[in-house]
């Protein structure tokens, strides 16, 4: 089994790493490989809403500049995935942000792709908007009939300066505690998947206001 990490920080070994590191270490001792993917300092424009995905089906972005499509193709290999991004005036860092749009919406007009792989979001904070950030992490996993491992608190550490996060014992907890239960899920889907039917997806309706 396979996790895949994308890290949302232009900080390549800052505190965001440090999160995803935590879980990975979990991860590893379960004997599950673990990649982090850097995202945060590669070059990515967001979505142009010209819906050529949803018409080519070819779980390609038509915008070809960028590693997008690589790690589209990153998460179908993967059993997990987990998405950690730091906190951007309460927000989403905006080149994770615009990964996340192309490549969820890419996953979902492809036969929901993503559908019933293991995922998690994993944030990190200097003081505030930790919460409103993870929530927005967990919109994708949940669009995406994804099944999403728990913590004993919300999926955040805090630190300022890159390094700053391990000082948070409680944050440093909650990361290891998400490892260890994504690893559980993990290992209890595979061991299950033949001992169980699986659901069947169901089209998806789309119902506007605006008669």
């Amino acid at each position: 089994m396979k996790v895949v990490a994308f890290n949302g920080s232009p900080r390549k070994e800052g505190n965001t790493f440090k999160a995803l590191q935590a879980v990975g270490e979990e991860l590893k001792q379960a004997e599950i490989d673990f990649e982090i993917v850097q995202v945060g300092n590669q070059s990515v424009r967001g979505c142009i809403a010209c819906m050529g995905c949803a018409k080519k089906r070819n779980e390609r972005c038509v915008i070809e500049t960028d590693e997008v499509n690589e790690w589209i193709q990153k998460m179908k290999g993967a059993d997990g995935i987990i998405l950690g991004s730091p906190v951007y005036f309460a927000g989403i860092a905006g080149t994770m942000k615009a990964f996340l749009d192309r490549a969820f919406f890419v996953t979902s007009v492809n036969n929901s792709m993503l559908r019933n792989k293991v995922a998690a979001a994993a944030v990190a904070v200097r003081r505030s908007g930790g919460v409103p950030t993870f929530d927005a992490l967990n919109h994708y996993i949940m669009y995406s009939e994804m099944l999403m491992p728990t913590s004993n608190y919300w999926n955040v550490i805090h630190g300022f300066k890159p390094g700053e996060a391990l000082q948070d014992e409680e944050g440093t907890q909650i990361m290891r505690v998400l490892g260890k239960n994504m690893a559980w899920l993990l290992q209890v889907l595979a061991a299950g998947k033949d001992q169980v039917e699986p659901v069947l997806p169901e089209a998806k309706k789309l119902t506007n206001f605006i008669r």
